[in-house]
C-alpha cells in the first residue's frame, strides 16, 4: 500500500452511528462484556492471505485482532482477566493471562475465518504492568497473600508512594526524563516496594518484566526487552542508542542505557549485577523479530503455526499512537518534506480505562510534570512527551455505579438492549428540548467536577490529589446522575486541556487530537473534547487502534514493511473529523469552567496545608 492519505470530503463518518456496544456482545458470570467481531464476507474457501495478528493484554481483558494488508479488522475477540484489588493493592496472574491470549486469539480467527496458515506476524500490547518470574519461568507472588498466582502489580496499583517519594528526593540527574519525578505507577518505586516488604519473593525472582516484554518472552523464550517499556517506566536512556538506529544488527542491542548509579542510589543496586540480568541484558526497537519467532509450545498453546516472527512489544498506550498518529488526510500528497513536522503537531489520545497522551518532537523538551523526553520509545528517532490521567473511563464507570439511580438505569440500559452511556446520551439530549439551555454543555452549570480520583498523573504530577465534586444536592434522580456524567466527562476534558497548554508552553505546537480506545466511541465525550480544548479530533478508521498499533509490530517483524513508520503510513487511515463549535458562547462557557477546574485543585494544596498544620 502506497501510504497515500484521502482527502478531507472522502473521510467516512464515523459518530453519525449511535453509541452502543456490538450486537453480539454477550455478558458473562461475572459481568465482564466478551466483545465478538467479524466479518460475515470472510469465508474459509478465500485463496491464503496475509494477516498479522495483535494483541492486546488492558485492564480488565485480554483482545486479540486480526488485519490484512490494508489494515482492515478482519475480526477480533475479548477475553477476561481476573484481577484482585485490595486499597492501593491491585494484583493479576500471569498464568490467567495468557490462557485469556489463547482463547482469545483462537476464537477470532475462529470469526474470522482466519487459518493459522495466514497469520504471518504477530505483535503484543499490555498494561505497564510489573511481572515476577523464577527461573523456570514459574510465577513469584508480590501479593501481601503469598499466593503464588498474583505475580503481576497491575500498571494503576498506588502501593508505592512513598518509595516514590523517597527515590524522587534523591534529585537523580534521570529523573529529568520523567518529567522530574517518578510516579508510584512506575516500576522502580514498586520493586523496591517488593524489596522491602516482600523479602522472600524478592530472593526468588529471576526476572522482573514488564507484561508486554513478559508476553514476547513467553511467545518466544527471548528475554529481550523493548526499548519502549525499558525507556518509559524503568528510567532506561534510550538515546544511548542513537548510533544503531540504523544498525542492521540493531534488534538484540546490548542495554548500555540503564544508568548503574541510579539503581545503587535508590537501594536496588543488587538489579545491576550480572549485566542488569534481572531487569533486561538486550533491548530493541519495537517491531524487531525476536528470537526464532513462536515457539513449538507457544504455537500449540494459541494454535498458530511455530516460526511465525513475533515483533518486540509496545505498552498499550504506545501501541495505540502507532495504530492511529498517522491517520490523517493529507491535502498535498507531494508535502513529504512537512512529514517530520505535521507528525509533531499531533496529540494522541488513548482512552480507556485511563488516558495517556502521546506527542512526538524532532528535539527533545523537558516538561515538568509530564513523562519524557522517551527517545524512539514509540515512533523511532522522535522524542515523546507522554502525559496522562490515571482514571477516565475507570472514573466514569465509578460515578455511574456508585449513584443510587445507577440500578434503575443499568435496567433500563439493559431492556432498551443499549449501553448505560449512550442511556445517558439520550437522556442529556431530552433535558436539552425540555431545559432550553443555549448549548449541551450549559447544563453543568452548577456542577464541577476534579477527576484526580485516583491522583494526578500530568501535569501536576500529584499522587494524593483527590477528586472533588462541587454542586452536590439531595436529588438523587437518573435525571441528576446524567448531569453528574457530563460534568465528570468535562472535568476529564479540562485535564487534557491543561495537558495540552502545558505542553504547548514548553515547546510543543500540538493543533490536532487523534483519539482511540472506548471512550472515543462516545460523541458526547468527544465533541466536549473538541469544545473544550479548541482542537478537531480524527478518529481512526479502524477503532481498535490498539489492536492495529500491535498488528503492525507483527508486519514489521515479518519484513512486510522496512520500518514502523513506513509500516503506519501504510496501515493507519483516517475517519470522520469532530470540530470544535464556533459558538463564541460555548468557548466562553468553557473558558469560565476551565478556571473553576484549576481553582478547585488550588483550593484543596490550601486546605491539605492547613490540615497539615493542624496535625503537626
Amino acid at each position: 500500500m502506497s501510504g497515500k492519505r484521502r482527502n478531507w470530503s472522502d473521510i467516512k463518518p464515523l459518530l453519525g452511528q449511535q453509541f452502543r456496544p456490538p450486537s453480539d456482545t454477550t455478558r458473562t458470570s461475572n459481568s465482564v462484556f466478551l466483545e465478538m467481531t467479524s466479518n460475515p464476507s470472510i469465508t474459509t474457501s478465500n485463496p491464503l492471505r496475509s494477516v498479522f495478528l495483535g494483541v492486546d493484554v488492558g485492564t480488565g481483558s485480554a483482545r486479540a485482532g486480526l488485519f490484512d494488508e490494508n489494515g482492515k479488522l478482519l475480526g477480533s475477540f475479548s477475553s477476561p482477566i481476573q484481577i484482585w484489588k485490595d486499597g492501593p493493592f491491585i494484583e493479576q496472574s500471569s498464568t490467567d493471562i495468557w490462557h485469556a491470549i489463547c482463547a482469545a486469539v483462537k476464537a477470532a480467527c475462529s470469526l474470522a475465518h482466519v487459518s493459522a496458515e495466514e497469520v504471518k506476524g504477530l505483535g503484543f500490547a499490555a498494561t505497564c504492568s510489573l511481572v515476577a518470574v523464577d527461573a523456570d519461568g514459574s510465577p513469584v507472588s508480590v501479593s501481601w497473600s503469598g499466593d503464588s498466582r498474583r505475580n503481576v502489580i497491575v500498571w494503576m496499583d498506588h502501593r508505592a508512594v512513598q518509595q516514590a517519594e523517597r527515590i524522587n528526593s534523591c534529585n537523580s540527574p534521570i529523573l529529568q526524563y520523567c518529567g522530574g519525578a517518578l510516579s508510584p505507577e512506575m516500576q522502580p518505586p514498586k520493586l523496591l516496594w517488593v524489596k522491602e516488604n516482600l523479602q522472600e519473593s524478592w530472593s526468588m525472582v529471576f526476572r522482573w518484566m514488564d507484561l508486554s516484554d513478559w508476553l514476547s518472552y513467553r511467545a518466544t523464550g527471548d528475554d529481550t526487552r523493548s526499548l519502549c517499556t525499558t525507556v518509559c517506566k524503568w528510567t532506561y536512556l534510550g538515546h544511548a542508542h542513537m548510533q544503531q538506529i540504523k544498525d542492521k544488527d540493531s534488534r538484540n542491542m546490548a542495554a548500555c542505557g540503564w544508568d548503574d548509579d541510579f539503581w545503587e542510589e535508590i537501594g536496588l543496586g543488587d538489579l545491576v549485577e550480572g549485566h542488569h540480568a534481572k531487569i533486561g541484558r538486550s533491548v530493541a526497537f519495537p517491531g524487531h523479530p525476536l528470537g526464532s519467532g513462536l515457539t513449538p509450545t507457544a504455537a500449540k498453546e494459541i494454535d498458530l503455526v511455530p516460526g511465525i516472527p513475533v515483533g518486540t512489544s509496545l505498552i498499550d498506550a504506545h501501541a495505540g499512537g502507532v495504530g492511529v498518529m498517522e491517520s490523517v488526510p493529507q491535502l498535498d500528497p507531494e508535502a513529504e518534506d512537512s512529514d517530520k513536522e505535521a507528525v509533531s503537531r499531533r496529540m494522541v489520545l488513548v482512552c480507556g480505562t485511563s488516558t495517556c497522551h502521546m506527542a512526538v518532537s524532532q528535539s527533545k523538551l523537558f516538561i515538568p510534570g509530564v513523562w519524557g523526553p522517551f527517545w524512539s520509545a514509540m515512533i523511532p528517532e522522535f522524542w515523546l512527551t507522554e502525559g496522562g490521567q490515571s482514571a477516565t473511563g475507570a472514573l466514569l464507570d465509578h460515578i455511574i455505579e456508585n449513584h443510587v439511580a445507577s440500578p434503575s438505569l443499568a435496567n433500563r440500559a439493559a431492556s432498551k438492549k443499549i449501553s448505560v452511556f449512550e442511556l445517558l446520551n439520550k437522556m442529556l439530549e431530552t433535558m436539552i428540548l425540555d431545559q432550553n439551555p443555549s448549548f449541551l454543555a450549559a447544563l453543568t452549570e452548577d456542577i464541577h467536577v476534579l477527576p484526580d480520583f485516583h491522583g494526578n498523573r500530568s501535569p501536576i504530577a500529584d499522587p494524593k490529589a483527590k477528586g472533588v465534586v462541587f454542586g452536590l444536592t439531595l436529588d438523587s434522580s437518573e435525571k441528576q446522575l446524567a448531569l453528574l456524567y457530563l460534568a465528570t466527562v468535562q472535568g476529564i476534558a479540562y485535564g487534557t486541556r491543561h495537558i495540552v497548554e502545558h505542553c504547548n508552553s514548553h515547546g510543543h505546537k500540538i493543533d490536532t487530537l487523534l483519539a482511540c480506545g472506548g471512550l472515543a466511541k462516545n460523541p458526547i465525550f468527544i465533541q466536549e473534547h473538541a469544545d473544550i480544548i479548541g482542537c478537531p479530533i480524527i478518529l481512526p478508521r479502524e477503532s481498535e487502534s490498539v489492536l492495529l498499533g500491535a498488528a503492525i509490530l507483527g508486519a514489521v517483524a515479518a519484513r512486510k514493511y522496512h520500518s514502523l513508520s513506513e509500516a503506519m503510513k501504510a496501515l493507519n487511515a483516517a475517519g470522520q473529523v469532530i470540530h470544535p463549535s464556533k459558538d463564541p458562547k460555548v468557548r466562553k462557557y468553557h473558558d469560565a469552567k476551565y478556571k473553576i477546574f484549576r481553582g478547585l485543585y488550588e483550593q484543596q494544596l490550601s486546605y491539605r496545608s492547613m490540615m497539615a498544620q493542624a496535625l503537626g
